[in-house]
């Protein structure tokens, strides 16, 4: 079928299609200009017209100029060289890692954001992995203790479907911003990516956890890894789920606690920057922000490979006229003459 892939056929010498114009003089002189040549012989053997065998050799040679008009396209074509080019396509990039880290405690629940702040950090991490096709992108959850929910990968899929089964209490509550960063660094700690990055969101302070996050901070700047943290919550208050004792929920406002300066220490420290979202706008400006500030480099490189296709048109084309002398100096002999 590649003869007739003509999507991704070229030709190295398409000056000579110019001679397509001779096909209708050719056509011309076949059967208007020797008309009154057919027309006698016709007549001159109207005897044998009786016959079908005779019949039928009429009507081949009549034919003869259509083998030799389709002879000539192939060979024009032949000389024409049509190649089959095919692009091929090589992209490199210069290696983004980065790992999400998510606090899901409790207070992740409230409903400065809507529809809350659990929901609405799901919704700016998914546009942004799918805005960053090229590059591994891993998930870490955390609360009172940490886990790994995605690991590092490239199928956007499989990571998505992982940020939709978030929700909170999936972990023993609390806010372990130390367990969380240092799960992140975990995961990136064997990478070979030449940029590792850590994009760390909580609203809260931290109040449990094994290691604390200063420690977790010295581990990621030794592993040169670059953390962007961001603190969620409104100024002031907010509406929190607040249960009593016989489960109903009601909402309660309550304070806004971010350890704003430990995030910012983290950042400053590792070459990062330190965001504060209060709603959801904010919160997809600081996503977008970032996706700027760490911009996939990459390079693509394309060439094409051409197969030679003139041999099987320039063979067509001299079967057919061969076929054409055959028939009219041997067959078709008696007639002709």
């Amino acid at each position: 079928m590649k003869y007739f892939d003509f999507e991704h056929i070229t030709f190295a010498n398409p000056i000579f299609f110019w001679l397509f114009l001779t096909i209708p003089v050719f056509i011309y002189w076949s059967y208007f200009y020797k008309k009154n040549q057919y027309a006698s012989l016709i007549i001159t053997t109207s005897q044998l017209l009786k016959k079908n065998e005779s019949t039928f050799k009429i009507r081949l040679l009549l034919f003869l100029p259509v083998l030799k008009i389709l002879a000539i396209i192939f060979l024009i074509i032949a000389l024409a060289r049509p190649q089959n080019s095919k692009v091929n396509e090589t992209i490199q990039n210069e290696g983004l890692d980065i790992i999400l880290s998510l606090d899901i405690s409790g207070s992740m629940l409230a409903q400065d954001f809507k529809p809350n702040r659990i929901e609405a950090a799901k919704k700016v991490a998914s546009d942004f992995i799918l805005n960053r096709p090229t590059d591994r992108i891993g998930l870490v959850i955390f609360s009172g203790e940490s886990f790994t929910q995605c690991p590092l990968t490239t199928d956007q899929n499989v990571l998505l479907e992982q940020v939709k089964n978030i929700r909170s209490g999936l972990l023993e509550d609390g806010t372990a911003i130390g367990m969380g960063l240092a799960t992140a660094v975990e995961r990136l700690r064997n990478s070979k990516a030449k940029t590792k990055i850590i994009i760390l969101m909580t609203d809260g302070v931290n109040n449990s956890g094994l290691i604390d996050p200063i420690t977790a901070l010295e581990i990621a700047k030794a592993y040169k890894i670059r953390v962007y943290t961001i603190g969620v919550g409104s100024m002031g208050t907010a509406p929190y789920p607040v249960q009593d004792q016989l489960g109903n929920t009601s909402m309660q406002q309550m304070p806004v606690q971010i350890d704003e300066a430990l995030m910012q220490k983290i950042s400053l420290e590792t070459g990062g920057q330190y965001f504060r979202a209060t709603d959801n706008q904010s919160l997809d400006k600081v996503y977008k922000n970032i996706d700027k500030l760490e911009k996939t480099s990459i390079e693509i490189q394309s060439f094409k490979r051409y197969a030679e296709l003139f041999f099987a048109y320039a063979f067509i084309g001299l079967l057919l006229l061969f076929l054409e002398f055959i028939l009219k100096y041997t067959f078709l002999r008696s007639i002709n003459s």
